[in-house]
């Protein structure tokens, strides 16, 4: 998927091959701009007309459960924060222990996401410190895809274009255990995922990401950095249930035709 405005390809940058790009605004076949991700269970299965999974790659290597990862968070100055927005960069030394607890409170109820820093830390912790920061405070989820392969919520660009970010990128740290999708080279980002969007360049994550709302087909290209429980994903189905607005670029791929705002996020350490 490629993101847009730094998040999943689509509108300006990131790109999730149909799927989520972001930062250039064109997505193709269905994909969903800087949102896309696996989450809850990553098993395969389909949900709702999604990629159905078999067993995951194999040659996986376990993660690393302690310790400290060191990130690189590179500063990017041709494509600063929007105003307002500027928190500075994490600080480089993230923990692999533990897990993160935290609640998206939107205008459509609460989206409460599990972290487990071991498999996606400097993701993790780049995106504890924004939400820490109050980064992504009245902010908008601005894209919902709908397509059959594709089933994606969109937030984390303040600007709400898809064409914003933090003012730095995230190191990448793509799965390497998700299930395949039979018959091709795309994985399974299953109902439930949290994943960070990309413009589709190396190391190009910065603040957006998507919440998997049905299992999608993707490349295994998009950091997946947490799990939606069950409460929250009762509320994406009732946002993905009112359906893509107009204004989009079509009927399966546009802002969600019910307005979601992150009104507040909170974190807990684990």
């Amino acid at each position: 998927m490629t993101v847009r405005g730094g998040m999943i390809a689509g509108a300006v940058g990131m790109a999730l091959i149909g799927m989520l790009a972001a930062g250039c605004g064109t997505s193709t076949n269905g994909s969903a701009a800087s949102s896309n991700g696996t989450a809850g269970s990553g098993t395969s299965g389909t949900a709702g007309g999604g990629a159905t999974g078999t067993s995951g790659p194999t040659g996986s290597t376990p993660a690393q459960t302690t310790g400290t990862a060191q990130c690189a968070f590179t500063a990017t100055p041709s494509q600063p924060a929007p105003a307002g927005h500027d928190e500075g960069t994490p600080p480089s030394a993230a923990s692999r222990a533990g897990t993160v607890m935290l609640t998206l409170h939107t205008s459509q109820g609460d989206i409460p996401i599990t972290m487990p820093r071991a498999k996606a830390p400097c993701t993790v912790a780049s995106f504890a410190f924004l939400a820490g920061k109050g980064y992504f405070t009245n902010t908008p989820c601005h894209r919902l895809t709908s397509a059959d392969s594709l089933k994606v919520l969109q937030c984390g660009d303040p600007t709400g274009s898809g064409t914003g970010g933090p003012g730095y990128t995230i190191p990448d740290e793509n799965p390497t255990d998700l299930p395949l999708v039979p018959g091709g080279g795309a994985s399974v980002y299953a109902r439930g995922t949290v994943a960070m969007a990309n413009t589709g360049q190396p190391h190009s994550g910065g603040s957006q990401f998507f919440l998997v709302y049905a299992d999608s087909a993707l490349p295994p290209n998009y950091a997946v950095f947490g799990s939606i429980a069950a409460t929250g994903l009762q509320v994406l189905d009732k946002i993905a249930a009112g359906g893509v607005g107009p204004g989009g670029q079509g009927p399966q791929d546009g802002p969600p035709a019910t307005p979601v705002k992150i009104t507040s996020a909170t974190v807990a350490g684990g």
